[in-house]
């Protein structure tokens, strides 16, 4: 039996190389049952060597087909090598998570060999505490997450006695039982036989042009909002490529980094509802924490928030087909955001508008938006100009879903599985995290010369979750101010509207007082100077005089100012300062033209007679209306 690849599935070969092997695998650790004998690893391995019954996608291997034009095949074939397929490896002493990490990296650093069925199992044993791990590893284009991890669970049981009984995992649906007979009918129905003939090649394309002219319409509507979101600044929406470069998005060398961690569903639950965000929201959010703190040390934070891509399954719940039925959205990190609680905010605003432009596609459509959408970076590794250009994302960051119940396998109980994914250039860094038995388990995969420390992402992202924790209890318990009632609003309003006028207004007041007292003086000593200047082109006789005339204005001048004083404390003073000192410099002016325009006969007159007493003077010198003052005429007194 044959099954041509579709395009996605066949693009994961095309980018393969020593550098950029593309397989992805998993780890599956176990506890040993208390009954285990002690010989239990060299019969299990002896037992899966022997078992020479093998179902799909295990027994595949790639055929190039022969018609030109026409995408790589799977084809079935019973040829297959246990020895080289099944591998037995054992931890050094103490056997901790160090020794294991080491040992997963190494073996997930090998290619795959693509002349046989593209998949290797290492059985591990060595672990502490009574613990053995299995690693598996397949290659992308044979199978993704979602599909694999239904392989994992029909390969096991709920019951620990009946996982006594179960076969090895690859021989699961081989043979001529109901149960074989059901899968195969299942699978071929997806993958129906393949005759390499031109009817064939004809009949191909025409379901590619029908299948790419109907969803035509919702591709091209899907792609104008993403264009929409590159011109629109505002739009929360992420975009291919308007990402900043980081130390992730280099040239990678073929030797791996693994490491892992695990934190409680219910813990990480918690936080999502408190927040209203969703449980890969908090995931993407502590995983940015982490970052952000990582890229701080090295002093290697981008300005502009990390980008990352984000796998979303499309195939359905009873869908049992191994190839890849996945799209991708793009999210934000907000590694910009210092504060945790906003940096959740952000991302959360960000995978909504994605998903909501994902769903609006049809089905059908999917696969060709997904084909567009990841075609530059396919190209860009083909090309080999991967990680020397601008990246479409930082980082891909995916959940693969998982069992909830706890599974067996041969009486031993599953304790955890963790995601060993793949990198390539510009992407030298993978984070995936499964679920399963209430914990979800992150496995960080990374190019080892990129990433000589990557373990502290993965610690770091417990102190993230930490942080975002407390941050949320700390909004919590802040207790709200309640709100102010209208009325008493409005109140307060009028009171401070009311204090405001009441300063101002005695801001000039005191600014015309200040004007009123210093008007007279300025004016007083602007007529003597006039006087003095006068008296000294006249005779002596008429100088005397004009002195004297002049001192009586002074006095007269400093007697007004003390009235006027008295009536401004007294009454408020309506005039400004600039108009008090105006009129004041007018009367003053009045004043001296009329003494200028005095007759001699009255000066003759004057120097024969006594001149009145200061004080009659200064008696008779009365301020008019507007501040003006009237000099009194000296008359001579009549004998």
């Amino acid at each position: 039996m044959t099954k041509s690849l579709n395009p996605l599935d066949a693009s994961w070969l095309l980018v393969e190389s020593r550098e950029t092997p593309m397989h992805v695998g998993g780890l599956i650790i176990f506890q040993l049952p208390d009954d285990a004998p002690e010989d239990f690893f060299l019969d299990l391995m002896a037992e899966f060597r022997a078992t020479q019954r093998f179902a799909p996608p295990w027994n595949q291997c790639l055929r190039q087909m022969s018609i030109k034009g026409l995408l790589p095949a799977w084809e079935e074939t019973d040829e297959i090598d246990l020895e080289h397929h099944v591998r037995h490896a054992a931890l050094p002493q103490p056997g901790g998570e160090r020794e294991l990490g080491q040992l997963i990296a190494r073996l997930h650093s090998q290619p795959l060999d693509l002349t046989r069925p593209p998949w290797e199992c290492s059985l591990i044993e060595g672990l502490e505490n009574r613990r053995f791990a299995f690693y598996t590893k397949m290659h992308h284009s044979l199978i993704d997450g979602i599909s694999g991890m239904k392989m994992l669970v029909r390969s096991m049981s709920t019951d620990r006695e009946e996982s006594r009984k179960l076969p090895a995992f690859w021989s699961i649906g081989a043979g001529s039982g109901k149960k074989a007979k059901k899968l195969k009918k299942k699978l071929s129905k997806e993958a129906p036989s393949v005759v390499p003939t031109t009817a064939h090649a004809a009949a191909e394309a025409w379901n590619l042009v029908r299948e790419q002219v109907t969803s035509v319409p919702g591709v091209l509507r899907a792609f104008g909002t993403m264009l929409g979101g590159l011109a629109n600044k505002k739009d929360k929406m992420k975009v291919p490529f308007d990402t900043p470069s980081s130390i992730f998005n280099g040239r990678i060398k073929g030797q791996r980094r693994f490491a892992t961690q695990i934190y409680a569903i219910d813990r990480l639950r918690k936080v999502a509802q408190t927040a209203g965000a969703t449980l890969n929201d908090v995931v993407l959010a502590i995983c940015g924490g982490a970052l952000r703190r990582f890229l701080l040390e090295l002093d290697a934070l981008p300005n502009k928030p990390l980008t990352t891509g984000i796998p979303v399954s499309v195939r359905p719940k009873d869908d049992e087909g191994t190839g890849n039925a996945i799209t991708f959205i793009i999210g934000t990190l907000a590694t910009d955001v210092a504060d945790p609680l906003e940096r959740l905010q952000a991302i959360t605003a960000s995978t909504r508008l994605a998903k909501e432009h994902v769903q609006s596609l049809p089905r059908q459509a999917m696969m060709q938006y997904t084909m567009l959408l990841m075609a530059p970076y396919m190209v860009s590794l083909v090309a080999g100009v991967g990680g020397r250009t601008r990246p479409m994302f930082n980082i891909t960051i995916s959940n693969v879903p998982g069992p909830e119940q706890v599974l067996y396998f041969r009486g031993a109980r599953m304790e955890a599985t963790y995601p060993v994914s793949l990198v390539s250039h510009g992407q030298a860094l993978n984070i995936t995290c499964q679920s399963y038995g209430g914990n979800l388990a992150f496995g960080f995969t990374g190019c080892r010369d990129t990433l000589p420390h990557m373990q502290r992402i993965a610690t770091y992202t417990g102190e993230a979750l930490a942080e975002l924790e407390q941050a949320l209890e700390s909004a919590n318990a802040q207790p709200k101010k309640p709100a102010k009632p209208k009325r008493a609003v409005a109140k307060a309003a009028s009171k401070s509207a009311g204090k405001r006028k009441s300063a101002a207004a005695a801001k000039v007041k005191a600014k015309a007082v200040k004007a009123v007292q210093g008007a007279p003086a300025a004016a007083a000593t602007a007529s003597r100077k006039r006087v003095a200047a006068s008296a000294a082109s006249k005779p002596k006789s008429t100088a005397s005089r004009s002195a004297g005339v002049a001192a009586a204005s002074a006095r007269a001048g400093s007697g007004a100012a003390s009235k006027a004083a008295a009536v401004s404390r007294s009454k408020p003073v309506k005039r400004t300062a600039a108009a008090s000192a105006s009129k004041a410099a007018a009367g003053s002016s009045t004043a001296s033209a009329a003494r200028r325009k005095q007759p001699a006969t009255a000066s003759k007159e004057s120097a024969t007679k006594k001149t009145p007493s200061r004080a009659a003077t200064a008696a008779s010198a009365k301020p008019s209306v507007g501040g003006r003052r009237k000099i009194a005429t000296v008359k001579p007194v009549k004998r």
